[in-house]
């Protein structure tokens, strides 16, 4: 029986990780194999989910907590697209404030699954924006030294490391990312990608390929300020059911709403880790981004439609508390669908903070 090749990406809340591994899916298609794909998240109702879907890919998702405390669940998800097309490739998307999957997650799988699963090198993709402040030792990298421990932890785990979207940034800064990450962690490769545009992509797809002793840089960590890194974030997945009695324009709503989200987070002092929405129309879908408090929205998804009804879903990791964080978010759901003419109903929400990891296994 032939083995599957997992492969694990990880990194920082809005790094890149899901417009990276749907890249990944459309080059291992075009090569014939068939691909599955893990998304993972503290709570259900997940974009990264949808939007893969939307692409067209098979996606499990683990919900509930990381894949680290989760892990018999992700083997379930495998099994259950295991069950719809024997995959030759998993990709899997940890949670972005996760770390230690080394020995949660890529150990127990290499010595429970070795017969099934052939484990690519583990990459951590840096998120520019973030990664810049905390490996510069800047006072105010946008959160406490706690949640910079978790993208510091990131990189020391990784076999190797991307510096994304290199599309969005001078050369300069680009080498310096390089040099710090080298500073940080000296004996691990660094490359370079837009996950955007799919500069660098095949130095990507040549590291995945390799084979080797990888896996293997299992953390010495403390769980304490991890735990309390996390915790630092508000949560939330929230969907909204949006009409109108004229046709409205799917893609400047989302624009428009993550907007006013990030004014009026900004003006609390809020931190944005990630923030990101979906708008679903009958076939149409549309994604809306924002990475930090200081980087601008992104669409990065275009639907160019207009319709009088759409599904909106809102994933916000923010350093605030969840109450406050609903409070905005709904606020800006109601004030941008107003300006749009529309109407807006919540349907479900979930906020929270994310409670200690409890790792399945732990494997040192």
């Amino acid at each position: 029986m032939s083995t599957i090749r997992f492969v694990l990406l990880g990194g920082f809340l809005g790094a890149g990780k899901t417009t990276t591994i749907a890249r990944l899916a459309r080059a291992y298609l075009r090569k014939g194999l068939n691909v599955g794909i893990v998304t993972n998240d503290q709570a259900a109702d997940l974009v990264d989910t949808h939007n893969l879907r939307a692409q067209g890919f098979e996606v499990g998702e683990v919900a509930g907590a990381c894949f680290c405390c989760r892990f018999d669940e992700l083997t379930a998800a495998i099994e259950k697209l295991e069950s719809r097309q024997t995959p030759d490739v998993i990709l899997s998307e940890p949670v972005g404030s996760c770390a230690d999957l080394v020995a949660t997650v890529i150990q127990p799988i290499q010595r429970s699954f070795s017969s099934k699963f052939d484990v690519a090198p583990y990459g951590v993709i840096l998120k520019p924006s973030h990664g810049r402040k905390i490996l510069r030792n800047e006072a105010k990298g946008g959160f406490s030294p706690k949640a910079a421990y978790i993208l510091r932890k990131q990189l020391h785990e990784a076999d190797f490391v991307i510096v994304n979207r290199i599309d969005q940034l001078p050369k300069t800064e680009v080498d310096e990312l390089e040099e710090l990450v080298s500073a940080e962690v000296p004996d691990v490769p660094v490359l370079r990608l837009s996950a955007l545009t799919g500069e660098g992509f095949e130095e990507l797809l040549e590291m995945l390929d390799q084979r080797g002793p990888f896996g293997q840089r299992i953390l010495d960590i403390d769980y304490d300020i991890y735990a309390e890194g996390e915790a630092e974030l508000g949560w939330l997945n929230s969907h909204f059911r949006v009409e109108a009695p004229e046709p409205f324009a799917l893609d400047d709503l989302l624009v428009d709403m993550v907007g006013r989200l990030q004014q009026s987070l900004g003006e609390l002092g809020a931190e944005t880790a990630h923030l990101k929405t979906i708008g679903l129309w009958e076939g149409y879908h549309a994604v809306a981004n924002l990475v930090s408090s200081d980087s601008p929205v992104e669409l990065s998804t275009a639907s160019g439609c207009r319709t009088k009804t759409a599904d909106i879903i809102v994933n916000a990791r923010v350093g605030t508390t969840p109450e406050l964080l609903q409070q905005h978010t709904e606020r800006a759901a109601h004030e941008a669908c107003a300006t749009a003419g529309a109407a807006v109903e919540p349907v479900h929400t979930r906020s929270l903070r994310p409670g200690r990891p409890v790792p399945t296994y732990r494997i040192t």
